[in-house]
């Protein structure tokens, strides 16, 4: 039909410049990735050749940027300031800044560094504060020296910047030797041991440790906890005997215990209270069965967050609800606040026969549908159904918001697997949007698959929230398939998913760990050959069905062998089978309380979301009844150790 011929050439002809485009834009992305390559492997000769050919792509700016950072220590103030106007509304105008301001200040070019510190916004990295402080010192004296003072309290290493600045301190006598040694019980308390070495080693001759001393406790750190040593009527002598403390309670607080108790008489009672508090942390730590006994000898009026965090759990862990409360009640306010705090606390009132003070503080917390949230309102009764505004997308502001130059950049960086980059991105598009915004960002962010952003972004909203935006459910058939397949709880597959992944499918973790589920390669060559999968090869880990079917299987396997325990078979899944059994009380203990006592940071938080993410997914399945309390359950002792397996991280 000849009438036919003119449209059946315009349909070729688009799909031509269809294909056309498609292959110019897969070109342009490759210019940018190579940029990218070149900038990391500080190849700026190549980077120069590469960047002319990035001209008009949406992540030009980024090109733009990384040819600046190579040339940073050469750069012109002026093409620095140009490129920071040019780009104000992005989150690579502060980059450059910093480091420009950080350029300047390692040579020294403190007039340049005054005026460019002067036309932004303030910063609190260190280093640059540092260079601040040098510049002020030029320019004004020693006057300005006290404003740095402040730094030098840390238990973390500083900046080379920062050295000059302390030096002259200590010159001048503005940092005193007691201010040295208290800085060096910081970095014992931070476990920087190494460099509670340097600090006492950089003391005067008459207050300073010896390398050789440090060496010898380093060796056999009970030596210097003989009661009384020779030395321990001088300070250095007694830091010394603290610093062996902390050698032996890291390795052993069963004998360092017996040698402390021996010797600490022979110390003054501020050294036995932070000895003491010391020894209660690492004890408390490794779950040791005395360590809330220890946790009531005298104590230092100012502890680190993480002993006033396991003094808690020392008490949880003894069932000691008075310790409980009294714990809670000598942390600093803010800590308290902390919604794990304010719930224990709650518990240890009811516990104690005071529910009528518990119950506005369990009320409170039940509106917050957190982990704790769930387990208070499991204890006044109150069936948590939160309330969801589902949301439609609104076509005009999708299409408005997705014209933004900011946005197009972010689904690009992600597209090229710069995930760091496109969360900055994000971040700054999505800051201080209301309710009505948020939620449509996270609309449009799932629709370009970056499910991780939209999860975020969701969970910002303050009064209308849409929970199948917080909870959302991609790749369904392949997570009910793996359930089924696998006799395991969709819900708890998801809540991990949501956890590990975000739902990110390409993610790959520093650790190695792939895909939604996070399986390390050695842990799907094992679920591999448990399960007959002959054709397995390292390259299907990436694929969906592959990656849920495995995560699932590895999942149950260990849920199967500890006692059908969510909470342990989640512990297991993210620190390993080994740390999960170790971790076990000898004897049954409420879940809430195990969780609560995992001696990871990481892992005890992973475990927390998992559940409260199943309990979320199980109701957004259809079963209202799932409660993190039955989740939780009883933790029983150890079982005999199973077959070894790879931890999933």
């Amino acid at each position: 039909m000849p009438s036919l011929l003119p449209a059946l050439r315009a349909i070729a002809a688009a799909l031509v410049l269809t294909h056309a485009l498609a292959a110019t834009a897969q070109g342009a992305d490759a210019v940018v990735a190579a940029a990218k390559a070149a900038y990391e492997q500080g190849d700026r000769a190549r980077l120069e050749s590469i960047a002319p050919q990035a001209r008009g792509h949406v992540l030009e700016p980024y090109v733009e940027y990384w040819r600046l950072k190579l040339a940073i220590d050469s750069v012109a103030p002026g093409e620095v300031r140009a490129f920071v106007t040019r780009h104000a509304s992005t989150p690579l105008a502060a980059r450059a800044r910093a480091d420009w301001l950080k350029a300047l200040g390692k040579r020294g070019d403190w007039d340049p560094f005054s005026r460019a510190l002067g036309e932004g916004a303030a910063t609190d990295d260190v280093e640059i504060g540092c260079y601040a402080g040098q510049a002020a010192w030029q320019r004004d004296g020693d006057a300005a020296l006290a404003a740095v003072k402040p730094l030098w309290f840390t238990g973390q290493a500083t900046p080379d910047a920062c050295e000059p600045l302390f030096a002259a301190l200590i010159a001048r006598g503005a940092i005193t030797v007691e201010d040295r040694w208290a800085r060096y019980r910081l970095t014992l308390e931070s476990g920087n041991l190494r460099l509670a070495q340097q600090i006492a080693g950089d003391l005067p001759a008459a207050d300073r440790i010896d390398a050789r001393d440090f060496r010898h406790v380093d060796a056999k750190p009970l030596s210097e906890l003989v009661p009384g040593g020779p030395r321990w009527k001088r300070r250095d002598g007694r830091e010394l005997a603290l610093y062996a403390l902390e050698r032996a309670a890291r390795n052993d607080p069963e004998v360092a215990r017996a040698a402390w108790r021996s010797a600490r008489a022979r110390l003054p009672p501020a050294d036995q209270a932070w000895g003491n508090a010391r020894l209660a942390f690492h004890a408390a730590r490794q779950l040791l069965p005395w360590a809330n006994e220890a946790w009531r000898e005298p104590l230092p009026g100012a502890m680190p967050a993480d002993a006033h965090a396991w003094r808690v759990r020392a008490a949880l862990r003894a069932r000691s609800w008075r310790d409980v409360e009294a714990a809670v009640d000598a942390m600093p306010e803010a800590m308290a606040g902390d919604t794990a705090w304010r719930y224990w606390r709650a518990r240890a009132l009811a516990a104690t026969g005071r529910m009528s003070d518990a119950r506005p503080i369990f009320a409170k917390l039940a509106g917050e549908l957190d982990y704790h949230g769930l387990l208070a309102a499991e204890a006044i009764g109150v069936c948590v159904d939160p309330r969801s505004s589902p949301v439609a997308p609104e076509p005009a502001w999708q299409a408005a918001f997705g014209a933004r130059d900011d946005v197009a950049r972010a689904v690009a960086l992600a597209a090229l697997d710069l995930r760091a980059e496109s969360q900055r991105e994000w971040a700054a598009i999505v800051r201080g949007l209301d309710d009505e915004a948020l939620n449509q960002a996270s609309i449009y962010a799932a629709r370009h698959g970056l499910h991780d952003r939209s999860i975020n972004t969701a969970s910002l909203t303050r009064d209308r929230n849409d929970y199948a935006l917080r909870y959302p459910m991609p790749w369904r058939a392949q997570f009910a398939s793996a359930a089924r397949d696998n006799a395991v709880e969709e819900a708890l597959l998801l809540g991990i998913a949501r956890q590990e992944s975000r739902f990110v499918p390409e993610i790959v973790s520093s650790a190695g760990a792939v895909g939604l589920m996070q399986l390390m390669p050695a842990t799907a060559r094992w679920v591999a050959k448990q399960t007959g999968r002959a054709d397995y090869r390292p390259a299907l880990i990436r694929d969906l069905d592959v990656n849920t079917q495995f995560g699932a299987f590895y999942f149950k396997y260990w849920l199967d062998r500890l006692d059908g325990s969510p909470a342990l078979a989640a512990a297991a899944y993210n620190a390993g089978p080994g740390r999960a059994q170790a971790w076990r009380p000898p004897e049954p203990l409420e879940g809430a309380i195990w969780v609560e006592t995992i001696p990871f940071n990481e892992t005890r938080d992973y475990v927390k979301k998992v559940l409260a993410n199943s309990v979320h997914y199980a109701r957004a399945l259809g079963d209202p009844a799932i409660e993190v309390g039955r989740r939780l359950g009883m933790v029983g002792p150890r079982i005999p150790a199973a077959t070894p397996v790879a931890a999933k991280e």
